[in-house]
């Protein structure tokens, strides 16, 4: 068989159907029929079943409130395309908005099929939101004279604060608004959707820039704003229904709206901190189970992943601090620490500066250190701490009074120290304990700083888990209990009994971290 092909060459009756032309032309046929047909059968699924994409999956999202703020106003103008009322229309108003504020309730709470498969308001993590358009006095032209005079740093405060600074820091406002109006296509957020009746809406938003005119207008011209302002939202029907209760008010500097926002008590307040002194806030204005505590706007860069593991081996420092050394109220603790602590070795305490200047060597001195110390200021929170967290910088909170932001969300206890101030205060004590944490354990704060830090990051397009999210989340948390307090004071006979606000005043003493 030597020389003998075992597999002879078949002829062409034989052929594998692979070969034949014929064959193949029929197969191809074939396999785009069944194609067409797939597809066509696949447009048939109702689209309630198909995924919804992300419209900005990879957005490139701006931090800076200048630059945002820059491509903001030359993008939007005031629209007047909703229901806002104008001026005080009355009783019957008043009582026409709540009957169809509760048929909407009903119809969200029972489908149609009666069986009770519907979500009340609050139940789900959707939140309905109806944005008020007031007069452009409140907001677009407070907007335009911030852009228009923030180059001007010789505008300061009387402790020696640059208050454009300031307004930057206190911003909120203008990010959480921002992202309510911006078109649904360009918006990532999921968990709160703007409407555009108000019988649809959960809460209503004021967007009333109330810092930036507290600091921008004269005095007297301010207060007559505020006064403007509160009339025009007292007399909105919406706020006769619920007295204010399920309406979001942004007070982020403890002196926004401060002549007159006792009238706005019951509104769900967006503040800094929650002091008790009584300096900043009556008793009874402010309380954690009606109202929000947001974070500040950083004054610093945001300290990536890279720069993270880029700063790591240079973090030489053990403790640092630059502000303000001089403030009242808590922050006189500042001076205190200072005389403790200076002219040790690996420990940087310098009194702040304005400008570029200031923020450079602030920054690189966060991203050279391992622990960063963030008193109280004139109010128990600082930006000191959030400055801290986007670099990367343990913070060591010698704080007693501070309510941080989103706790009960984040675990403040995983990337930061809590100091009692009676601890901070003795001699050598700070420093013994923090030379006694293990680096195992210091690692392990670094890693949740970087986890965290976005929590801190406001954006625009505004971020998933970024704080404007997370603001509305904690919010979403307290919708079925504002429902209750709105209809149980419309039953109550008037001065029978007083309103329960479950105004809870036990004192807040913080304890040292468990190290």
């Amino acid at each position: 068989m030597a020389g003998k092909n075992f597999y002879p060459s078949p002829t062409t009756r034989d052929k594998p159907l692979y070969k034949s032309p014929i064959a193949i032309f029929t197969i191809s046929l074939l396999s785009l029929c069944f194609l067409f047909f797939f597809i066509s059968s696949s447009s048939t699924i109702p689209k309630s079943s198909l995924p919804i994409p992300n419209p900005n999956p990879n957005p490139r999202f701006e931090s800076s409130f200048v630059a945002s703020l820059e491509q903001f106003l030359t993008t939007n103008r005031p629209t007047r395309d909703d229901d806002t009322a104008g001026g005080d229309l009355g009783e019957e108003s008043v009582r026409k908005l709540d009957d169809m504020i509760w048929r909407k309730e009903n119809e969200r709470l029972n489908d149609e099929g009666g069986n009770g498969g519907g979500v009340w308001p609050g139940g789900s993590m959707t939140v309905r939101v109806y944005v008020y358009e007031m007069p452009a006095k409140f907001t677009y032209d407070l907007l335009w004279l911030f852009r228009n005079t923030y180059k001007e740093t010789d505008n300061l405060t009387s402790n020696g604060s640059p208050v454009h600074r300031l307004i930057e820091q206190h911003s909120v406002d203008y990010w959480l608004w921002a992202d309510l109006i911006a078109p649904e296509s360009e918006r990532l957020l999921r968990n709160v959707v703007r409407v555009r009746r108000q019988e649809e809406a959960d809460l209503f938003y004021i967007p009333f820039f109330t810092t930036i005119s507290f600091f921008l207008l004269e005095r007297q011209q301010c207060k007559a704003l505020y006064r403007e302002a509160l009339k025009w939202v007292t007399d909105q029907p919406a706020w006769k229904r619920s007295e204010g209760r399920d309406h979001v008010l942004p007070v982020h500097h403890p002196w926004s709206f401060k002549s007159v926002r006792r009238y706005v008590k019951n509104a769900i307040w967006l503040l800094p901190d929650m002091d008790s002194t009584g300096n900043w806030y009556k008793p009874g204005q402010v309380y954690l189970e009606k109202d929000i505590i947001l974070p500040y706007v950083p004054n610093v860069d945001f300290c990536d992943a890279k720069c993270l593991l880029e700063s790591k081996s240079k973090r030489t420092t053990l403790l640092f601090f630059r502000g303000r050394l001089k403030r009242n109220a808590g922050g006189k603790i500042r001076s205190k620490l200072v005389t403790l602590l200076s002219g040790i070795d690996g420990v940087i305490l310098e009194e702040g500066s304005a400008g570029e200047a200031g923020k450079a060597a602030a920054q690189n001195g966060m991203r050279k250190s391992i622990f960063c110390l963030s008193p109280a200021g004139d109010t128990p929170s600082s930006a000191r701490l959030f400055d801290a967290v986007v670099s990367g910088c343990i913070p060591v909170i010698v704080s007693d009074e501070l309510e941080p932001p989103f706790e009960g969300i984040i675990d403040y206890r995983k990337m930061a120290l809590f100091v009692s101030s009676s601890d901070a205060l003795q001699q050598g004590w700070l420093l013994s304990h923090l030379g006694s944490i293990a680096p195992s354990q210091i690692e392990e704060k670094q890693y949740y700083l970087e986890k965290y830090s976005k929590h801190f990051l406001y954006s625009s397009p505004a971020q998933p888990l970024g704080p404007e999210d997370l603001a509305w989340r904690m919010i979403a948390g307290k919708l079925v209990n504002i429902k209750l307090h709105i209809r149980r004071s419309q039953r109550l006979v008037h001065e029978s009994r007083s309103i329960c606000t479950c105004d809870c005043r036990r004192a807040n003493i913080s304890s040292p971290s468990p190290s």
